[in-house]
């Protein structure tokens, strides 16, 4: 199970490559939300090299067709996001109800996801499953490929990515959705209910704050920041109903987080920082495997 967590997926995906390439881990079910919907489908088909390339390849031109950010000072301590005034002035303009848009999201995906793995994945046991907000029912839904096909399935991966009001709000079924983080940020509980008797948890956040949050200088800033709070809190949820699941059904949840903050900001997608997570994922889910191994001794 990975959570949500924008560009800080390619930490989990570090992880993942760890447990299934030498632990030897087999997963039966899968189950994302956001980034962690991007992330399953690949790792499902043991494809971790390549998914590895997506993420070390993709930055803001890859997701947004309309960015609502400007990042100045790139890669230096003091990068710093504000409104693109320009994009989001235009946005109100056409009378769209978000700041950006992000359809290239979808072709990117499809790009990297082809009907022919699609058919291959269908064709396996496994069971793949992204979380989405459905909006206007105020409530969650888990979307398995079990009940799609190749273009609805890819739209469900887009949807639980939407992070709205920054990306696209998405009409479908007569519903509006967007990003699954909103409602199940750390999906445990639906995994635990489809039968998972051994969890790896991929939280993409530290498991206590590490240093004071810098609060955003600017309106729009300050929104990205009120919005990360109440994931926070969506994310502790999550993890505590999570819990009491496995305790409840007796199954076994291997938690790993981020061992440091990594981004104040994870909707900028930013390749050579995400190169290095990748890497970091890797040594965490390393090191932490040892000192179990040394504990179980």
């Amino acid at each position: 199970m990975i959570s949500g967590g924008g560009s800080k997926g390619a930490f989990a995906g570090g992880v993942a490559q760890y447990l299934m390439q030498e632990n030897g881990c087999e997963y039966d079910i899968l189950i994302g939300s956001s980034t962690g919907s991007l992330l399953i489908p690949h790792l499902a088909l043991g494809e971790v090299n390549k998914i590895y390339n997506i993420y070390s390849n993709v930055n803001m031109r890859s997701i947004f067709d309309v960015s609502p950010f400007v990042v100045k000072n790139k890669n230096t301590p003091n990068e710093t996001v504000s409104i693109n005034h320009w994009n989001v002035i235009k946005q109100f303009v056409k009378g769209k109800r978000t700041f950006g848009e992000s359809h290239k999201l979808l072709e990117y995906i499809k790009e990297n996801f082809t009907i022919s793995e699609f058919a291959l994945l269908k064709s396996t046991a496994c069971e793949v499953v992204v979380t989405v907000t459905n909006l206007s029912k105020n409530e969650v839904e888990y979307k398995s490929i079990k009940d799609f096909e190749y273009e609805e399935f890819c739209e469900w991966i887009w949807i639980s990515c939407n992070y709205i009001p920054f990306m696209s709000l998405v009409t479908k079924n007569g519903y509006e959705y967007g990003d699954g983080g909103f409602s199940s940020l750390v999906p445990i509980r639906e995994a635990i209910k489809r039968g998972a008797t051994e969890v790896d948890v991929i939280v993409l956040e530290t498991e206590v704050q590490t240093r004071p949050k810098k609060i955003g200088r600017n309106p729009f800033s300050l929104m990205i920041d009120l919005f990360q709070t109440l994931l926070t809190q969506v994310e502790k949820h999550d993890i505590t109903i999570g819990k009491l699941a496995a305790k409840n059904k007796d199954a076994k949840l291997n938690l790993y987080y981020t061992p440091t903050q990594l981004t104040d900001n994870a909707l900028i997608f930013n390749k050579d920082k995400m190169k290095d997570w990748w890497h970091k994922g890797y040594d965490y889910a390393k090191n932490k495997s040892e000192l179990m191994s040394d504990n179980l001794q």
